[in-house]
């Protein structure tokens, strides 16, 4: 029970409780530049594996190994940043609201079972 105490003590777990954080901002229609964050994201998982898997076949079929051996992760670090750009334009308020509504459901859940089996 020590260390949940511990972990209920810290500011943002404070903050959650207090605020009693819930997923409100969900509901909201979403802006622009929400969506357009959201397509980048998913456009991301398209450049991801499934384009360094494409270069692996071609690279088997023109017997040519360099396209994956440089190809591959020059690709795959484009996906990545491509995904960070899409997390940045949909917005942390969404990670934010959900991690806050999250540790309030966590913490709340353990401290009533912890105090059920004192």
């Amino acid at each position: 029970m020590g260390l949940l105490k511990k972990i209920a003590e810290t500011n943002f777990v404070r903050k959650a409780i207090a605020e009693k954080a819930d997923l409100e901002v969900f509901k909201k229609r979403p802006g622009p530049k929400v969506i357009s964050g959201i397509f980048i994201i998913v456009f991301s998982y398209i450049i991801g594996w499934p384009a360094v898997g494409a270069l692996g076949i071609i690279s088997y079929y023109l017997d040519k190994p360099l396209i994956v051996i440089i190809g591959g992760p020059i690709t795959y670090g484009l996906s990545h940043f491509v995904f960070i750009l899409g997390a940045y334009l949909a917005g942390a308020q969404y990670s934010k609201a959900f991690l806050l509504w999250a540790t309030r459901i966590a913490v709340e859940r353990m401290m009533k079972s912890g105090n059920d089996t004192s």
